[in-house]
């Protein structure tokens, strides 16, 4: 148990596994087989240990998994390949997919397809709502929260400000929770955080170049990190900061092209929010996909590579878990808000009725993303 493995050997082996990553969060229970069954590169308690860990802090959680599987055997540098590896074939599919949507989105054909899968990702997100609030409404508290969340947005609320509130609700409405104490990871040396201090400063120094010479870049990366930095629960949790970002705020885009974006991501192996490589391109060509891509990710690399040696002291905190349960409880008013948002963009009719309800029943019923979007294009082409 707890082989080491190569820096080549982690880069490889999530590079394979991210060209299948279907299924978003799905893809931890491989990881978990890869690392602890497969390769036994870690005990199943650390694994689990990384597993909470990822669902605490904000970013994908698939990807920060991967990182943390890295980081556990080979320190920043195993935590970077893994990481690297996992996103890489997402990226690479969705700036093909991004080009070829810029060429082609007004042919007819082009047309049907998106009109589908348009219908499609409503459902995902209803059915995202669903489980969020499945697993996290289990008191009058987190319903209040999320109930308020919902309305707060609804009524034109910056959802960074929904989050904050959201968190502030947590810790009052909570105060009589109680947390139990967590065992703590395998013993084991503490990496050096010298290459992870590198990487800040090569950052900020790349932040701060764009800020001088390429503002609109700048720009383009601000927003990607901030929607990264509130994306609690993972990646289905960015859709509100994102689509209030992008569509509300700055008017990069519509609706339905946003929609058609969060497709693309989804017929891409990889995290929802790889979304952000569609919206760089969309706005300012390969550069822009280059630093949206990065931005969306950097800071969960960072912020998972630096929590892991104080995981313990952070879980057992009351308060800090008091205010991670208003956070997590206030994405499901959200991401219902997002649901109703998205559905009053669509030209509903007897087609798209069917498609959005065989959607929700496939997925209800666990029927693999990548047949039900084949599915949808196949009655698009025929029927839109």
């Amino acid at each position: 148990m707890d082989q080491k493995p190569a820096i080549q050997e982690l880069l490889w082996s999530f590079l394979r596994m991210g060209v299948t990553a279907f299924g978003g969060p799905a893809m931890v229970a491989h990881i978990r087989r890869m690392a602890v069954v497969e390769k036994e590169w870690l005990s199943d308690a650390s694994c689990r240990d990384g597993m909470t860990l990822c669902q605490m802090i904000p970013g994908a959680t698939a990807m920060q998994m991967a990182a943390y599987v890295g980081l556990r055997t080979r320190g920043i540098r195993g935590a970077a390949a893994s990481f690297i590896g996992f996103g890489l074939p997402a990226f690479l599919a969705m700036l093909i997919l991004s080009a070829f949507y810029v060429r082609a989105h007004a042919l007819p054909a082009v047309v049907s397809v998106f009109g589908g899968l348009q219908v499609v990702i409503v459902a995902i997100v209803a059915h995202a709502a669903f489980l969020f609030g499945k697993n996290l409404l289990k008191d009058w508290q987190g319903a209040l929260i999320a109930l308020t969340a919902a309305v707060l947005f609804g009524f034109g609320v910056n959802p960074i400000g929904v989050i904050l509130i959201a968190g502030l609700c947590g810790l009052g409405l909570y105060h009589r929770q109680t947390f139990p104490a967590v065992a703590g990871s395998d013993n084991r040396k503490p990496y050096s955080l010298k290459p992870l201090v590198v990487i800040v400063l090569v950052a900020a120094f790349v932040f701060l170049f764009l800020f001088l010479f390429q503002r609109r870049l700048f720009d383009l990366a601000y927003l990607m990190t901030k929607v990264d930095l509130f994306a609690y629960g993972g990646g289905f949790a960015s859709l509100p900061v994102m689509f209030n970002e992008v569509v509300h705020v700055r008017a990069w885009m519509d609706s339905l092209t946003f929609l058609d974006g969060i497709a693309l991501g989804q017929v891409t192996p990889g995290p929802i929010i790889i979304t952000a490589t569609f919206i760089g391109y969309l706005q300012y060509g390969l550069p822009g996909s280059v630093v949206a891509t990065v931005a969306i990710f950097l800071p969960s690399f960072l912020i998972i590579s630096g929590t892991v040696p104080y995981y313990d002291r952070l879980r057992s905190s009351p308060g800090c878990n008091r205010v991670l349960r208003g956070i997590l409880v206030s994405f499901v008013g959200l991401l219902l808000s997002v649901t109703i948002r998205f559905g009053l963009n669509v030209p509903w009719d007897a087609v798209r009725i069917f498609l959005v309800g065989g959607a929700l029943v496939g997925l209800f019923f666990n029927i693999r993303l990548i047949y039900l979007v084949i599915a949808a294009i196949a009655v698009s082409l025929l029927f839109l």
